[in-house]
């Protein structure tokens, strides 16, 4: 049988990479997204390439009911979690002293509450089968103060050490848990910036080193992976 990998936020950027590559070497998908009709086109795109399921909920990843329902959604399919990538993220500039009121609330929500409550609720059988990788997307903002990045820092600091205390829980239950912390990658984030887009990563590099970490053996795990494009943050 297929091994099954949740990725949320799956049907842009970094997300939609991480799940064309996961499909791709066989695994099948449980994905989410606010958008239905994204979704649907994602299923058609990847069921044209090749065998394998994926199953798609619409979901609002910053509202906590929402959460929950997609949680019991992948339950529902009575399959164990092989793999989880809380991707899903949202970024607001602004300095923290002058940014709209709410900007806060809302990255906190978004990137902070949507992997702390779906990792709860999926861990308890990986727990229970002592397997299982969690990954969470932050961002090299989640260890860099810079300006204009406000309350975008303040979640993705709040992420790496919620994905930090992570590790350390579940080490013993033989569950792998791994930060990945990009700097600018080029998707919808960035649209509108007058730079080349050869100045960014590309999405399916960061894909592509978030399967290469999990193909690993189980001994071992890599706890952070830090990516740059190569001329250095934008």
């Amino acid at each position: 049988m297929r091994k099954l990998a949740v990725i949320t936020s799956g049907t842009k950027g970094i997300g939609r990479a991480t799940v064309e590559k996961f499909f791709s070497k066989g695994f099948d998908i449980v994905t989410c997204a606010r958008n239905a009709e994204d979704l649907l086109k994602l299923k058609e795109s990847l069921c044209s390439t090749g065998e394998g399921e994926v199953y798609v909920r619409p979901t609002d990843m910053s509202v906590r009911s929402e959460v929950t329902a997609f949680a019991e959604y992948v339950k529902s399919l009575g399959r164990p979690v092989d793999v989880l990538l809380n991707n899903t993220g949202v970024f607001i500039p602004g300095s923290i002293h002058e940014e709209e009121e709410g900007n806060l609330e809302k990255m906190i929500e978004t990137n902070l509450y949507s992997a702390y409550h779906l990792s709860r609720a999926l861990v308890e059988d990986m727990k229970a089968r002592k397997e299982g990788h969690i990954f969470t997307t932050g961002s090299i903002a989640g260890f860099t103060a810079y300006a204009n990045g406000g309350s975008y820092a303040i979640s993705k600091f709040a992420l790496l050490g919620f994905t930090k205390c992570l590790r350390q829980e579940l080490k013993d239950f033989g569950i792998r848990v791994t930060s990945v912390l990009p700097g600018a990658t080029f998707t919808a984030s960035w649209e509108g910036v007058e730079l080349p887009q050869e100045r960014f990563m590309k999405p399916e590099d960061i894909a592509e080193a978030i399967y290469s970490a999990h193909s690993l053996s189980k001994q071992t795990v890599v706890e952070e992976i830090v990516l740059r494009p190569q001329l250095g943050d934008i």
